[in-house]
């Protein structure tokens, strides 16, 4: 019980689809899990994560165990109008649910869990582990 009062007194925040991902860039060894209502990518002691774009209109992130694949997920950011985060119920886990806006609906197209929340500090380097 008292984990899901914890869920209902923090509050989401939000942010921007190109601001989420240009932070996600430097915290790519933070991602747990990653995923569609479809499919999940869980992080392993032995896999990486790499996340690119191909063009403006599609991201790429992959799961990899040296220099095999073991999964890939397809990102199309113009589809995302906002990313709101928000604490999981597991002490030190973040939820970033990329939402799409529909006319009628509005629904989580991909998510991501992390090991801590955004950080709003810029850092300068591009890579970097916690």
């Amino acid at each position: 019980m008292a984990s899901s009062s914890k869920r209902i007194t923090q509050v989401g925040a939000t942010l921007s689809f190109d601001k989420f991902w240009q932070w996600l860039h430097g915290h790519v060894n933070c991602i747990l899990r990653a995923g569609t209502p479809e499919a999940v990518l869980f992080d392993h002691e032995d896999f990486h994560w790499t996340i690119a774009s191909e063009d403006d209109q599609t991201h790429i992130i992959q799961l990899a165990r040296g220099k095999e694949l073991v999964g890939e997920m397809v990102v199309f950011p113009s589809e995302i109008a906002y990313v709101q985060m928000e604490p999981t119920e597991q002490d030190g886990e973040w939820v970033f649910e990329c939402v799409v806006e529909g006319e009628n609906a509005r629904e989580v197209a991909y998510h991501f869990v992390m090991a801590h929340e955004y950080e709003t500090v810029e850092h300068k380097t591009d890579k970097w582990t916690h």
